[in-house]
């Protein structure tokens, strides 16, 4: 299977970063705007909004998405926001629908989240909306800005079929970019979605000034939360201890690159929620915090660090109350 022709749906920053990566490996790549006007700011200067200072490959065409534009793709990664990727599938279905479904396209998700009310993952999101397509996941330890750059990443890339995610990983592959193909397509959107809510947790340490034992033990007793969900959920353990999982869990409560990490900061620092999450952009963990809660719930597993970070977002917990919580809870076997 060869993919020569690339569209990525979505020119903010990962996006964008995508793109650049996948025209230096010599990929035929199109950034595709859902709005017209900004598709067509982006193409005359070759600027991205999004990643100030870093400009877009020339090789990058870009244009309004549409589907003339999207019929003719051989895969379609999709960059936009957890909770805003049901509606941007349900507009490329009718574009691949009409290929029939001797001619499946891949669709990526680029998301870590899991859908508010449905408790849906990304790729069962594509499949509802678009049957015609092979759904697939990218997920790992990976910053938007480090990746526009060409600096070193590697991360997961799961689907269901194995030649699939192989083919997929050399296609979108580079000798800076290296996707480590799985057909754990669970695991590694278990692990992105989970991580992202931890990393608010470790924000708010950092935030309170709790000091760097207290954030070794929450990351790790974070990670034991997320490999108890994922192995409950059917998730591998190399999956959950790969990139996806511990990986992206280590970067992303580690840096201030990270929205979920600044997020959390500023909670830990005494802002309220809605003041935190508007002056620091989005940060998929504070959508996905109660639908990974109350997931967890479904299938009888215990994440109370996830469940303080989502009370709170709610309001219904104050930080230093889920401190307290945490710190007060029955000493117990590790595990």
């Amino acid at each position: 299977m060869a993919f020569e022709r690339i569209a990525i749906v979505g020119a903010g920053a990962w996006g964008t970063a995508l793109a650049n990566t996948l025209a230096r490996a010599g990929r035929a790549v199109t950034l595709a705007s859902r709005d017209p006007a900004s598709a067509e700011q982006i193409a005359r200067t070759r600027a991205s909004p999004r990643l100030p200072g870093r400009m877009i490959e020339d090789r990058v065409a870009v244009a309004a998405a549409s589907a003339a534009l999207l019929s003719a793709q051989d895969a379609i990664l999709l960059a936009v926001p957890a909770q805003q990727l049901r509606a941007v599938a349900g507009m490329i279905a009718p574009a691949l629908a009409a290929r029939g479904p001797a001619a499946s396209v891949p669709v990526i998700a680029c998301a870590k989240g899991i859908e508010r009310g449905t408790h849906r993952f990304m790729t069962q999101v594509i499949a509802e909306c678009v049957p015609t397509a092979l759904p697939a996941i990218l997920s790992g330890p990976s910053f938007a800005e480090e990746v526009a750059r060409g600096l070193p990443a590697a991360v997961t890339l799961a689907a269901g079929d194995e030649s699939l995610a192989a083919a997929l990983a050399r296609a979108l592959g580079s000798a800076t970019f290296r996707p480590y193909h799985s057909t754990d397509v669970r695991g590694a959107e278990i692990g992105g979605a989970a991580k992202n809510v931890l990393a608010i947790g470790a924000g708010i340490v950092a935030g309170r000034g709790l000091g760097a034992s207290a954030a070794a033990a929450l990351t790790t007793r974070g990670f034991a939360e997320l490999f108890r969900f994922g192995r409950a959920m059917g998730a591998r353990p190399e999956t959950l201890t790969g990139l996806s999982g511990l990986g992206d869990l280590i970067l992303t409560c580690s840096s201030a690159q990270s929205r979920n990490f600044s997020l959390g900061i500023a909670l830990g620092k005494g802002q309220t929620p809605a003041h935190a999450s508007a002056a620091g952009g989005l940060a998929e963990g504070a959508f996905t915090a109660a639908a990974l809660v109350e997931l967890a719930g479904e299938v009888g597993v215990e994440m109370p660090i996830a469940t303080a970070v989502a009370a709170i977002l709610d309001g219904s917990s104050s930080v230093d109350e889920a401190i307290e919580n945490l710190l007060t809870r029955p000493f117990r076997a590790e595990g």
